[in-house]
C-alpha cells in the first residue's frame, strides 16, 4: 500500500463546532466521511465528531 492512500483529517464536534481531534484515514477503503463518538473537552461529554478537511 502506498503512503499516498492515507490523508490527514480533522474531527469536529457536531454540537459546539470545535475541532478537537486529528487523525488519518485511507481514502481508497473509506469513501464516506468519518463519524466517531469522541469525548469533547469543551462540551464535557461524548458527542458525535464528523470529518472536516
Amino acid at each position: 500500500m502506498a503512503k499516498d492512500d492515507r490523508i490527514n483529517i480533522q474531527l469536529q464536534c457536531t454540537e459546539c463546532k470545535s475541532k478537537n481531534y486529528a487523525t488519518c484515514k485511507n481514502k481508497k477503503t473509506t469513501k464516506n466521511k468519518l463519524e466517531l463518538n469522541k469525548f469533547c473537552p469543551k462540551c464535557g461529554k461524548q458527542t458525535l465528531h464528523k470529518e472536516t478537511k
